[in-house]
């Protein structure tokens, strides 16, 4: 029987050698680099303390490289020509790490190893301790990095730190040298100095001890033992392929992508990489909505009707994968223009991340152009919205998303059941009302602040970027690049909510605004703030802002705290937060229905419709005394001086009306008499709005009118308009906001003619 491998030693020194000479190479399909800077510096310590490591593994190359390849990262050689002796399949972010700190050529960090006996700046206890730090670095629009003492010899010897490349583990006497006497340059004694002797000696020996210090701890990094693993050269790719994925050692396992990603390599010899990089460069912001990684191999599995998850990714055709990409950037593409239309700009406020993959994956079948990709891209709105205000992916997301991409692709392709009818939107879980109803205004005063994961509170504020979000004091319009100026505002101060039993910290009282503005604000009253801005600013410009971001302005002008005792003060605040609460449940749910309805978001009409209740109640009132002015002045005008000339201008369909109904009203009233309702007077109450209208601008009757409503053609329309109102409110229907003003209108109109 074969015995298995065996470690194989294999110092730093060698190891160095061969990534700078081009010997050492990773696999194309290898995933880039991922340990954070506190991973690296302990990977470091580790190997300055020589403690032992985990394995590597190599594949050895014979005459052929068997896998595409690419150098680690920055470790590209002066000469290319050399021959690749290694494949390293395990061990890459070790190797990457040490190339990289032990050179010092990361942009933004730099690495130091820290003695404490040399920290001169600030006396360190720790005597003896040897560690490997960072400092971040900053390159200032001057073009220098910053800190600048990460660069200066002399200052950073003074903190006790030497720079992690003078101990790389090649000849390079001469850099140590010219490092240490440059760092030191301030420190040796002029000969006119007193004791000169005793402080050049002592100068000597702290140069000597540093030089010592350096020499051994790069002995020990030379020496330092990495073991690894070799499969032979002979050994088939797809055999190297699977020892790679089952062997990964280190501490951050392969995930489904980096299978994926060596798989497609095997399969197709495309380097699933490459695809990645250019998707970004070509849509930069698609990033902006969470891991790429994720969102490609979520649409790619959907768009070949598999589970956007882990199973489906792994399950899906990596071939045809591969061959849709050019459809599936696209796809991604138009995505991410949608939910920048409808004000989603960011992962940090995107309600759920389901949507990503279905949305994109549904435009595989929706044309470019032409009416059916107006009504496909409504339904994908509509779709969103619903998504972001139901619960229907508040559990089981993937399997969800499925069901509702594939019923949604059935409607747009006109597909038929199984019963022979065509689907429909209600066939669609997420369209289903019964099923996954739109969120009440109750539940929407109890959702948590925006900031942490709850899909229905950053669908709150999805709703104000989709309206503008504009700034309370700049007038600054939210939009992808201006969303990073923006903070989590509390609308109603949270200093004030908390001397309350109430939350603060609820979604309805969340804004986003410039961490300027919110600066500026403060603790503020909401009445002191506005007050402020109304002196600065036209109140109507004030009042716009804010009411992009669907802030009930008159509910928010409260204060009037500073006279009042505590438990005064308490209730008072109570009492107008909550008010507030309700009134913009009021404007979000409006807006919700807009939206998942696919209508266009109108804000006059949200704050309209909002109102709708309380301005519903006056009308009817309202209404009900115009009918009985206009009752008056037709038996003023044409029926008190002689009543028989009832018959000449009711018509007869008019009267057998009003003999129904009166015979109705003594059925159920008996103790009422016809006599009762004898006189014209009586009888014209039982006439509609409608036939009032035509008693009056009958021909014959239009001369007693005239001088009262001048306008013929006016007071149809008035009263057309009135009674299109009045009949939907008699039938408990809600009207819409066009019904509503232009009632409001008539009623206007009539009331200055009729109340004169």
């Amino acid at each position: 029987m074969k015995a298995s491998s065996k470690a194989e030693n294999r110092e730093l020194s060698l190891w160095y050698s061969n990534i700078k000479k081009g010997a050492i190479k990773l696999p194309r399909f290898q995933r880039n680099e991922a340990w954070d800077v506190s991973r690296i510096r302990s990977y470091l310590n580790t190997m300055i303390h020589n403690l032992p490591v985990g394995i590597t593994l190599i594949l050895k190359v014979g005459n052929e490289e068997v896998f595409e390849s690419r150098y680690l990262e920055t470790a590209i050689p002066n000469n290319q020509s050399e021959e690749v002796e290694e494949h390293l399949l395990d061990g890459q972010q070790r190797l990457t790490a040490f190339w990289r700190a032990i050179n010092n050529n990361y942009s933004d960090v730099k690495f130091f190893v820290y003695f404490s006996e040399f920290n001169r700046r600030k006396p360190d206890y720790n005597k003896g301790d040897i560690k490997v730090i960072h400092q971040f670095r900053n390159r200032k629009t001057n073009g220098l990095l910053y800190p600048l003492w990460a660069d200066s010899p002399e200052d950073t010897l003074h903190r006790g730190c030497i720079p992690l490349e003078l101990f790389r583990p090649e000849s390079i006497q001469t850099e140590i040298s010219d490092w240490i006497e440059t760092a030191l340059s301030g420190q040796k004694p002029s000969s006119d100095e007193e004791n000169y002797g005793v402080k050049l000696d002592a100068y000597y020996r702290f140069k000597e001890n540093v030089s010592t210090k350096i020499t051994e701890l790069r002995e020990v990094i030379n020496h330092f033992n990495l073991p690894f693993l070799s499969l032979p050269s002979e050994t088939s790719k797809d055999l190297a392929l699977q020892v790679f994925i089952n062997m990964n050692t280190n501490s951050k396992p392969l995930t489904t992508y980096d299978i994926i990603v060596a798989k497609v390599e095997e399969e197709t010899g495309k380097s699933l990489h490459d695809l990645l990089n250019s998707l970004k460069h070509d849509y930069p912001r698609i990033s902006n909505y969470g891991d790429l990684e994720k969102i490609i191999l979520d649409t790619g599995a959907l768009m070949q009707g598999k589970l956007p998850n882990n199973r489906g990714q792994e399950d899906m055709d990596r071939k045809l994968f591969v061959e849709n990409w050019k459809l599936l950037s696209s796809n991604l593409n138009k995505m991410q223009t949608l939910l920048e239309e409808e004000g989603v700009f960011d992962r940090e406020r995107l309600p759920t991340n389901a949507v990503l993959s279905v949305i994109a994956s549904l435009y595989s079948d929706i044309p470019e152009t032409g009416d059916k990709s107006g009504v496909a891209k409504s339904i994908l709105k509509r779709y969103m919205w619903r998504a972001f205000f139901t619960e229907r992916y508040s559990n089981s997301a993937a399997s969800r998303a499925l069901v509702d991409k594939t019923g949604i692709k059935n409607y747009l392709n006109g597909n038929v059941k199984d019963n022979g009818e065509q689907y429909a939107l209600k066939d669609i879980p997420i369209f289903n009302d019964s099923e996954f109803p739109l969120v009440s205004e109750e539940q929407l005063m109890t959702i948590g602040w925006p900031k942490k994961v709850t899909i229905q509170g950053r669908g709150i504020l999805a709703l104000a970027s989709k309206l503008g979000a504009y700034d309370f004091a700049d007038d600054s319009k939210i939009s992808p690049n201006h969303i990073k100026k923006r903070e989590y505002h509390h609308i109603f101060p949270g200093s004030l909510v908390k001397l309350t039993d109430s939350d603060p910290n609820l979604a309805l009282n969340c804004s986003l605004i410039t961490w300027v503005t919110n600066r500026n604000i403060g603790n503020k009253s909401p009445m002191k703030y506005l007050k402020e801005r109304y002196e600065m600013i036209d109140e109507e410009i004030v009042n716009r802002r804010l009411k992009s971001h669907l802030i009930p302005i008159e509910e928010l002008s409260n204060g009037g705290y500073e006279n009042l005792t505590t438990d005064q003060k308490s209730s008072k605040i109570a009492s107008d937060y909550e008010g507030f609460l309700k009134a913009r449940a009021k404007l979000v749910r409006q807006a919700i229905d807009t939206l998942s309805n696919g209508e266009t978001l109108n804000l006059e009409k949200i704050y309209n419709e909002a109102n709708l209740p309380e301005r519903i109640d006056d009308k009817v009132q309202s209404i009900e005394i115009i009918e009985v002015k206009l009752r008056d002045i037709i038996y003023d005008r044409l029926l008190s001086k002689d009543e028989a000339n009832f018959e000449i201008y009711i018509g007869e369909k008019s009267r057998e009306y009003i003999d129904i109904n009166i015979s109705k009203r003594l059925k159920n009233f008996p103790g009422e008499t016809l006599e009762q309702f004898s006189s014209a007077r009586r009888k014209l109450d039982f006439l509609t709005l409608g036939q009032l209208k035509e008693i009056i601008i009958q021909k014959r009757a239009w001369d007693s009118f005239s001088e009262v409503f001048i306008s013929k053609v006016n007071l149809q329309d008035r009263l057309d308009k009135l009674f299109v109102l009045r009949n939907q409110l008699a039938h408990n229907n809600v009207p819409n906001t066009t019904m509503l003003l232009d009632g409001e209108a008539s009623i206007h109109w009539l009331n200055e003619i009729l109340l004169d």
